[in-house]
């Protein structure tokens, strides 16, 4: 299952059961220290054929199990997920440069409640009957899942979204075969070891790693597998539609966000404060949810702005591993250039950067010198039009911007390709409710952030994607629906 290599870990394809080597493999490195540590394969059409084989023959005996079978399979799962949690969470801070203690208490616990999640709703959905008594006839509906799931995750939470899209698909019914990450694929390969004991046929899940132009292409364009879901870019979402388009795939696409926090002067900058700097650097601001654009009311703009930034230079950077760290490392030398880049664009076109990035001093301990590090930056007079106000940064970094009006920012906010999250921050019930309704976000919160019931439909507007992820989203997803006419 697993070889080491001059103290590399390297990682074997999971196809029916089993671990299989594979010819070739591609470097994975640790974001903190800028090594490798991990050799990922690097699988192409051969894989994923052999993958989608094996979840073809296991769909029979998977789907005929009733769901009070595949819920007790799930939870088992999530019980074994649970008591490697600390191994879970150390690969993970490790392999995706996140801080230990979002790992540990963000990550890790939602991947386990992903699987309970659905293990429960499976058993609570209904379907519709009608009688037409005049025809002498009863309708009703049938679901039945739809057979070989491909799931693509990405490098941002690698277990926490995986599971998100493996639990509803075999929940379902369905067999599965996932590509996460290429850069973040150890707690996928760790998770493989448990199926077994909780008592997933083989075959069930299968996992493929490599890069997305090979092996995600592949799983995307493969005639036997009839639905993807994915979650990423909206650039590669645009080659997933290309290229599913001649098989007719039904698609589920969770894509880019530009999020705007508005802040209206009778928010409660207590509670506003601490939460918006959470939403613009958790996870390094790796995430699509945060808020990378903040509207202040111009009335306590100032204020506003000296709090935020005081609050952000306090944010501890450094080794992931270290329990009093608020941010760790970002994914890749790459990515980091890419975020840096960002800054240096708004100041060219006359920003100021009031805190981080080119501003403070970067303080790393000497194992970390390497690694991939940038300080919570905080951008302010910079226009609407600018790239970082249009673009998704996916970094630590968050642009403060002015305004008088409510009419005036909810178009400002709109003003964006991206329709994914929000949020507003005011005291006012009826602003609030007038606000969440005009803005062009598939959520939105109201005096907090990231706040999830999972019955409710998860997705976004515009180029943030197409379809929603819930319990009753994901479950219609995940299942064809027949209708059956009985005469009588």
């Amino acid at each position: 299952m697993m070889a080491q290599s001059k103290a590399l870990l390297v990682l074997e394809n999971f196809i029916g059961g089993k671990f299989i080597p594979c010819s070739s493999y591609i470097d994975s490195y640790n974001p903190s220290t800028g090594d490798v540590y991990c050799k990922v394969p690097d699988s192409g059409k051969e894989e994923v054929e052999a993958a989608v084989k094996a979840a073809k023959d296991a769909f029979p005996i998977w789907s005929s199990k009733c769901p009070l079978e595949r819920s007790q399979i799930l939870n088992k799962l999530a019980d074994l997920i649970e008591r490697d949690l600390e191994a879970f969470a150390q690969a993970e801070s490790k392999d995706q440069g996140k801080t230990i203690t979002f790992a540990r208490t963000v990550d890790i616990p939602r991947a386990a409640y992903n699987f309970r999640f659905f293990a429960s709703s499976i058993l609570h959905h209904v379907t519709e009957c009608t009688e037409m008594a005049t025809m002498g006839c009863v309708h009703y509906t049938s679901r039945v899942p739809v057979g070989v799931a491909g799931l693509i995750s990405p490098w941002n939470l690698p277990l926490y979204l995986l599971t998100w899209k493996i639990a509803p698909a075999i929940a379902c019914g369905n067999t599965v075969v996932a590509k996460p990450s290429e850069m973040t694929s150890v707690t996928a390969w760790m998770m493989c070891k448990l199926l077994e004991k909780a008592g997933v046929p083989h075959g069930v899940v299968n996992i493929v790693f490599g890069m997305g132009a090979k092996a995600g292409e592949a799983l995307v364009c493969h005639p036997d597998v009839p639905l993807i879901s994915f979650t990423g870019s909206t650039l590669t979402a645009q080659r997933i539609a290309e290229k599913s388009a001649p098989h007719c795939k039904r698609l589920s696409l969770e894509l880019g966000g530009k999020n705007p926090a508005i802040i209206f002067d009778d928010a409660d900058l207590s509670q506003c404060i601490p939460t918006t700097l959470r939403s613009s650097f958790a996870n390094q601001g790796e995430i699509c949810l945060c808020t990378s654009r903040i509207f202040v009311q111009r009335g306590i703009y100032s204020e506003f702005l000296k709090r935020f930034v005081a609050e952000a230079k306090k944010w501890k950077t450094g080794n992931p591993s270290d329990p009093t760290v608020d941010v760790g490392a970002l994914i890749s030398k790459e990515h980091l250039e890419k975020v840096r880049n960002y800054v240096k664009k708004a100041q060219a076109e006359g920003a100021r950067v009031l805190c981080g990035e080119g501003v403070d001093a970067l303080d790393l301990p000497p194992g970390n010198q390497k690694g991939y590090f940038m300080l919570p930056t905080v951008i302010t007079e910079v226009k609407d039009e600018s790239c970082c106000m249009q673009e998704e940064i996916f970094g630590p970094v968050t642009c403060v911007v002015a305004f008088d009006t409510e009419e005036e920012v909810i178009k400002r906010a709109n003003g964006v390709k991206y329709g994914l999250a929000a949020t507003v921050w005011s005291s006012n019930v009826g602003r609030v409710h007038r606000v969440a309704r005009r803005l062009q976000s598939g959520l939105v919160w109201t005096n907090c952030w990231l706040v999830r019931d999972l019955n409710l439909p998860f997705g976004g507007m515009k180029a943030s994607g197409i379809g929603r992820e819930g319990a009753k989203d994901s479950y219609e997803f995940f299942t064809e629906v027949k209708t059956i006419t009985i005469k009588h």
